[in-house]
């Protein structure tokens, strides 16, 4: 034996738990174990909530977020990169302004520099509509509040002012144009006082603003109104020379951009500014002093004589210009809403009417420049004639009066005028179409070349359409019309030694830089001869000087003075019938040496005497006698011809 250990029997182990999930594998020849019957699963208790999986959430709320985001940038390249110039343009007008800067109307002067119409600094009231809203104000009726503050002082209904205020869309309301600066000193101190009730809204005044503008006035009142016109509204002439000149007086608008907020100004944000160019100031051929005394004398004689209307014209005989063009009743052009519609023009230059004995001129210059008479023609005249359709007469009933043809002249025959021109051809039509031809000469029947608005050329038909009754009464002056300024005309043709100049009321204008650039020179027309004219000039002053004339209440001491009566029937502008009378003196002086032309018309008087010799010759002396004296014209000293009126019928 040894002592060697006999091996040990190996004994197994206890078996190992089998792992979760894992199936137990059986040795080899061991039989498979049998199957174990699996538990029933468990059903949740009744009242116990299973969580759901997040994930579908995550997934719907990302999906959200993508397209939100995804349309964020959609837009944010619209508007910066596809419409980007229409946004940035559109924030430029919101917070850009743009505002006219208004030129400064040109001046109208008289001949001697003299204002006749003129601007001052004014300011146009604005609001921004948006700044009266309840939000804006804290107040619920803020606009009907603003406009009961303002409408007293702007003079503007109240209704009116708040309906312009109610438009919180809008940023701007103009409330009333060319307002003084007392107007707008009213309106800011208002405001500063309602915003010191009211620091955080600032009042209900707070969106009421102004803007720099001009009032046109006119110093002298209603001195040559129908000449001067109006602005309106709008700040563009209405009438007269304002009208005519509009586009020299206007100027050019400026314009001026700038960055607002809240209505205000902002300083600090830049501007860009097209300065304004300032109109021409304008100078009249009138002598303001002259006017005066015109005007003054025809609203005198129109408001005694219970006139309709009355016109007085001066005209320099040289050169064409007119010195003086009244009208009464006239209107104040700084006061339009006194003034009556049939007043606001210029009668003198608009009216048209028959003249009367007044454009007998025409006729006797006619008969002698033809040389179918001469001023000692023995003319006589019967108290009735018959021709064509009816018995002409004169203003007076008389036995045969036995003229020369000065004398038909300075007792103002009508007869013995028909019977002079009548010899101004072999037949009546002939003798018509002579008399027609010096009527146009003389500017009859067309405008007088000052261009005035609205000025009438008169009425005068061709020869060959006149009745036969008009074929004698136009040679005494009914059957034609004319207005003041080519009877005036006519007058100073004659003083100017047979050149009609024509009329003109404009000298020229001086630009912004101080230049002044006058008119062009007036036509000038030779009518008649200059010999003519002087004899026609002695057979005026026969009229005035002769103690038989119809003038002798237009003598003036130491001046010697040619001139003619005019009382013509006149048609009524109402019913187209002869009504009343048109009373007129037309005449020039020194009768020598011509350098005034006169002409005096008053619309039927209805109170007093009628002829124009009474009530228009006094005028016509105290007129002339003032120009003269003012012009410093020193009388001759020379005697008038003292050409014979009458004749024997022996002789």
């Amino acid at each position: 034996m040894t002592d060697r250990q006999p091996p040990r029997r190996r004994v197994p182990g206890p078996a190992k738990p089998p792992r979760p999930g894992v199936p137990r594998r059986p040795g080899p020849g061991a039989r498979p174990a049998a199957r174990r019957p699996q538990p029933a699963p468990r059903r949740p208790a009744p009242n116990l909530i299973r969580l759901g999986s997040p994930r579908p959430r995550l997934r719907l709320v990302s999906l959200g977020l993508t397209l939100v985001l995804l349309a964020f940038v959609v837009r944010l390249v619209q508007v910066q990169a596809v419409d980007a110039s229409a946004y940035t343009a559109k924030a430029e007008e919101n917070r850009y302004f743009s505002t006219t800067l208004a030129a400064t109307r040109g001046e109208i002067t008289d001949r001697n520099g003299f204002q006749l119409a003129t601007s001052v600094d004014a300011y146009d009231i604005t609001a921004d509509p948006s700044m009266f809203t309840e939000k804006a104000t804290e107040t619920k009726d803020a606009p009907e509040q603003a406009a009961e503050l303002l409408a007293p002082i702007l003079g503007k209904d109240a209704a009116d002012l708040a309906a312009k205020l109610k438009k919180p869309k809008s940023r701007y309301a103009l409330l009333a144009r060319r307002q003084t600066p007392q107007v707008w000193k009213q309106i800011k101190d208002l405001k500063s006082a309602l915003a010191d009730k009211n620091p955080k809204t600032g009042g209900v005044l707070a969106g009421v603003f102004q803007e720099p503008s001009t009032k046109r006035i006119y110093p002298n009142g209603d001195l040559a109104a129908g000449i001067l016109g109006w602005v309106n509204a709008d700040g563009k002439g209405g009438g007269g020379i304002e009208s005519q000149l509009e586009e020299h007086l206007a100027g050019k608008d400026g314009m001026i951009t700038y960055a607002q907020s809240g209505g205000r100004r902002v300083p600090t944000a830049g501007s860009s500014e097209t300065p304004a160019v300032p109109g021409s100031d304008v100078e009249l051929t009138l002598d303001r002093d002259i006017q005066y005394m015109a005007q003054k004398a025809i609203e005198d004689q129109v408001a005694k004589s219970k006139a309709d209307r009355g016109y007085v014209v001066v005209q320099d005989t040289k050169t064409g210009e007119i010195l003086a063009l009244a009208n009464a009743p006239g209107f104040d052009p700084n006061d339009l809403s006194k003034a009556s519609a049939e007043n606001l023009g210029n009668p003198a230059l608009q009216d048209a009417y028959e003249p009367g004995s007044t454009s007998k001129l025409i006729s006797m210059a006619a008969v002698l420049e033809e040389k179918a008479a001469a001023p000692d023609t023995h003319v006589t005249v019967p108290n009735r004639l018959h021709r064509g359709d009816r018995l002409f007469k004169d203003d007076i009933d008389h036995e045969t009066w036995y003229l020369t043809l000065s004398g038909v002249l300075a007792k103002s025959s009508n007869i013995g005028t028909i019977l002079a021109t009548q010899q101004l051809g072999k037949t009546q039509p002939e003798a018509n179409k002579v008399l027609y031809d010096y009527l146009r000469k003389f500017g009859m029947g067309e405008k007088t070349g000052t261009g005035f608005p609205g000025e009438t050329p008169g009425i005068l038909h061709k020869p060959e359409d006149w009745s036969t009754s008009t074929q004698y009464t136009v040679p005494f002056g009914q059957g034609y019309s004319l207005n003041a300024v080519q009877a005036v005309s006519m007058y100073s043709t004659v003083a100017n030694g047979g050149v009609r100049v024509e009329p003109s009321l404009v000298r020229g204008k001086k630009g912004p830089d101080g230049r002044f650039t006058p008119e062009d020179e007036p036509k000038k027309t030779r009518v008649i001869s200059e010999s003519t004219a002087k004899t026609l000039s002695e057979m005026l002053q026969s009229v005035v000087d002769d103690p038989e004339g119809t003038g002798t209440k237009a003598q003036i001491d130491g001046y010697r003075v040619a001139g003619k009566t005019g009382t013509a029937n006149r048609v009524d502008p109402v019913t187209g019938r002869y009504n009343g009378y048109t009373s007129s003196f037309a005449g020039f002086a020194p009768a020598d040496k011509p350098r005034l032309a006169v002409y005096c018309v008053v619309q039927n008087p209805t109170k007093g005497n009628y002829f124009g010799g009474q009530i228009c010759a006094p005028i016509y002396k105290q007129v002339m006698e003032f120009a003269l004296k003012t012009l410093q014209v020193a009388p001759t000293g020379a005697k008038a011809p003292g050409m014979p009126v009458t004749f024997k019928p022996e002789d």
